[in-house]
């Protein structure tokens, strides 16, 4: 997939440029500027370094890699956090831009970025994650690269508490909502006033597909008519819809982080199955209700539940009117979840 978000050591992610989080002066620093020198060989890349002198905050420049499983060494100097009133969130975007604007005319096909000033430059975490994928995303509706944010681990990574507190609450009630129903089946009995229940019937009709009422009365038909009025597949609906949206194949596979290749696979096959989460990913490039979602995911026989977490973060964006690709894959990540695309 073109953007993908991993925890792992940088040091050992392979890709055609590395991005450093480097000292302005060529001096060997400490996290991950450190450990870039030791796996790179300290003594090869302090030459490199020293001939380009000194970088501005926000300027990126490159080196050879060597013994680092890479083309290139993307040197760029992040900001130190003081308030956010000094500049920091302008030159942090400038690290982003730069480093993404020198990888392309290196003419790589992947990199890998560490979330810049996130750790001893003090930049705080979830602000970092933000301008990370605002600036990724960007970058990637307009170019083929395939870019991996590295954190190293959960320590590193951040949300917004209030994104994360509505999403708590979120699944917390679709939960209730789920186990109520479970009891009801089960024979239990429990007592709930008129706004309780209407409120519960309007959660569950979140994931009814939008066309389950015109299913086929098969109890009518033959085999022969039963088989011939099949419904359309994942992929017939699929491109109906991006017919509908009004945006070009391109377009809909950068908003989806779906690989081009994959996207012509899908295009020439009928019959093609994909997976939940490449199914989900074009729902929210198209920007599809929750009805129509769970109605083309049934088109590939996927199921989408409110006992799911997976589902259930993808209900709270979708219900929210929220379809930032980006900012949706950065919550899967922080919950161990399948992030979106293929």
């Amino acid at each position: 997939m073109p953007f993908q978000i991993i925890r792992n050591d940088i040091t050992k992610v392979s890709a055609d440029a590395i991005v450093n989080t480097a000292n302005p002066k060529p001096v060997i620093g400490s996290g991950t500027d450190g450990a870039i020198y030791k796996a790179a060989g300290e003594t090869k890349l302090l030459a490199e370094r020293k001939k380009i002198g000194s970088i501005e905050p926000g300027c990126a420049i490159h080196t050879p890699a060597f013994k680092l499983n890479a083309k290139y060494i993307i040197h760029t100097v992040g900001p130190v956090w003081t308030d956010g009133k000094h500049g920091e969130k302008e030159i942090l975007r400038s690290c982003y831009s730069n480093s993404l604007s020198l990888a392309d005319k290196l003419k790589c096909t992947s990199l890998a970025f560490p979330l810049i000033a996130s750790g001893t430059y003090g930049f705080p975490k979830d602000e970092a994650l933000d301008i990370a994928l605002s600036e990724i995303g960007k970058f990637l509706l307009t170019h083929e690269m395939k870019i991996t944010l590295v954190v190293f681990d959960k320590a590193a990574f951040e949300l917004s508490e209030n994104l994360m507190g509505e999403i708590e609450q979120f699944i917390d009630e679709q939960m209730a909502v789920f186990l109520n129903q479970q009891e009801q089946h089960h024979g239990t009995t429990r007592i709930y006033n008129r706004s309780v229940r209407l409120e519960e019937e309007r959660r569950h009709a979140l994931f009814q597909p939008q066309s389950a009422a015109h299913f086929p009365d098969v109890a009518k038909k033959n085999l022969k008519e039963t088989v011939g009025s099949a419904g359309q597949t994942f992929q017939e609906k699929l491109f109906e819809l991006i017919d509908k949206s009004g945006m070009d194949d391109v377009t809909v596979y950068k908003k989806a982080n779906i690989d081009r290749k994959v996207f012509s696979r899908i295009r020439s096959k009928r019959d093609y199955k994909p997976k939940k989460k490449t199914a989900v990913a074009f729902a929210i490039a198209l920007e599809l209700d929750l009805p129509t979602t769970v109605d083309l995911l049934a088109r590939a026989e996927i199921a989408f539940s409110q006992s799911n977490l997976f589902d259930l973060i993808i209900a709270y964006f979708i219900s929210h009117g929220i379809y930032d690709m980006f900012e949706i894959n950065a919550v899967l990540f922080q919950y161990d979840q399948p992030v979106l695309g293929e």
